[in-house]
């Protein structure tokens, strides 16, 4: 299956990577792998065009992989050293985080556009979701492009943003931790280890030099430099790119469904429309660098 985004020339610039098929839902992001067990340990070759195919479509995702949670764990290695989420609860593994949502854990701010722990000095690079259990209706996952975004723009809006930087914060977690005495000591311990990074509200994605908007409502505070009004005039504003139909990707998930996504170019969100049904999830991430 060839197509004008995947031309034979890219397969050919990864030689002895297996085979395997690329069919572009958008014309920016999101893309079907067809033909990969990933199940099994990656080649290099393989890894390689992998990953090229997941900087191109900034989402990839294949049916049909049920993975162990020690096999997910494994895959999720090949791309990097994993992080442990630090407020979910961790399933086999440490760095496996457990998204088992129903009547009785209602979800927690995931149907909140955002990108992977941005409240880190060093966020989330790629994240990689594994589909258990589906409800009977509804739990899509919607993605946006935040490099389309940032061009979306015009010229002088992306120069001034381009000088600006942001603070981010652990906000929607906070909630977690109530106004006993161990609580708030648990809370000023996470305060000291996440002390609000600041980040720039565009960031560059090292391997495509692509800009992206790197704002987003779950976890970005204020704007440096701003009074409280601009600020929150300005951070409306860059949230609301993500509802642009353009920019988005959305996959009805399916058991066995294996979704890879770029945290530094896209924000997700997923829909919490199937309460009290039970929607349960596993994810690894691969720890990222400093935003620049």
């Amino acid at each position: 299956m060839q197509t004008a985004l995947e031309p034979a020339t890219e397969a050919q610039a990864h030689p002895g990577a297996r085979p395997f098929e690329i069919e572009p839902y958008g014309p920016t992001i999101g893309a079907e792998i067809h033909g990969l067990d990933f199940s099994q340990p990656l080649d290099s070759a393989t890894l390689a065009r992998l990953e090229a195919a997941l900087m191109r479509h900034k989402v990839i995702f294949a049916r049909e992989q049920h993975l162990s949670s020690a096999q997910h764990v494994a895959l999720g290695r090949q791309f990097g050293d994993l992080e442990v989420h630090p407020f979910r609860p961790q399933g086999e593994a440490a760095e496996l985080m457990v998204l088992d949502n129903h009547k009785d854990n209602p979800v927690l701010s995931t149907d909140v556009w955002h990108s992977d722990t941005t409240f880190r000095e060093c966020p989330t690079k790629y994240s990689i979701l594994r589909c258990d259990i589906t409800p009977p209706t509804g739990g899509d996952t919607l993605w946006a492009d935040m490099c389309a975004a940032y061009e979306g723009l015009g010229a002088p809006l992306r120069q001034m943003l381009d000088s600006l930087y942001a603070v981010h914060d652990f906000l929607n977690f906070r909630r977690l931790f109530g106004s006993s005495e161990e609580d708030q000591r648990r809370l000023r311990e996470f305060e000291q280890r996440y002390p609000k990074p600041k980040h720039p509200v565009v960031r560059t994605v090292p391997e495509t030099g692509q800009r992206a908007l790197y704002v987003n409502a779950n976890f970005t505070e204020s704007i440096v430099g701003l009074g409280p009004e601009e600020s929150r005039w300005l951070l409306d504003f860059l949230f609301a790119r993500v509802h642009v139909p353009e920019y988005q990707f959305r996959l009805r998930w399916k058991p066995g469904t294996l979704v890879l996504w770029d945290n530094r170019s896209t924000q997700h969100y997923a829909n919490n429309d199937y309460y009290p049904n039970r929607r349960r999830m596993e994810r690894v991430a691969v720890v990222g660098d400093r935003p620049q």
